[in-house]
């Protein structure tokens, strides 16, 4: 049976606290803080993570991408990006062009308000890794990569 409770380090089941060891849930409260503040940082740039997501990619492809491509790009289901384009598109930040090869299949182009606003998210993302490095030492940056990379 699954009993959990709030503490300051984020939820705890039964069985870790009888341990006392709360290390992976301290994890998940960073990682749900951490994407707090980039949402909040990309929310200045009028932009969402998904949103800042797609525009990106576009922006570094530097050519218009089919929805499909976008989507294995970023590991997520067609349909979502789909409506995630749609949201994007009537936000003026890409618009929809037709495939030069395949009649059927059209492709996500970014217009230059897309640029702007991907570029403003940029600083913004960029704003908080400074944030970050001028909080944490470079050795405990050091130490929690090793300690991430122990999770991939």
């Amino acid at each position: 049976m699954y009993c959990s409770f709030m503490n300051n380090v984020g939820v705890v089941t039964a069985a870790e606290a009888k341990s006392g060891d709360t290390t992976i849930f301290s994890l998940l409260h960073a990682a749900r803080t951490l994407e707090e503040k980039l949402e909040t940082a990309l929310g200045t740039a009028g932009l969402s993570g998904p949103k800042f997501a797609v525009l990106s990619e576009l922006v570094s492809s530097d050519v218009p991408l089919s929805l499909s491509e976008l989507a294995a790009r970023l590991s997520c289901v067609r349909s979502n990006m789909t409506q995630l384009v749609d949201r994007l598109e009537s936000d003026a930040l890409v618009r929809r062009v037709d495939c030069p090869n395949d009649r059927r299949a059209v492709k996500a182009e970014i217009t230059e308000v897309g640029r702007t606003r991907q570029a403003a998210g940029a600083e913004a993302v960029a704003r908080l890794h400074e944030e970050f490095s001028a909080n944490v030492a470079p050795a405990d940056r050091a130490a929690l990569e090793r300690l991430l990379s122990v999770l991939k």
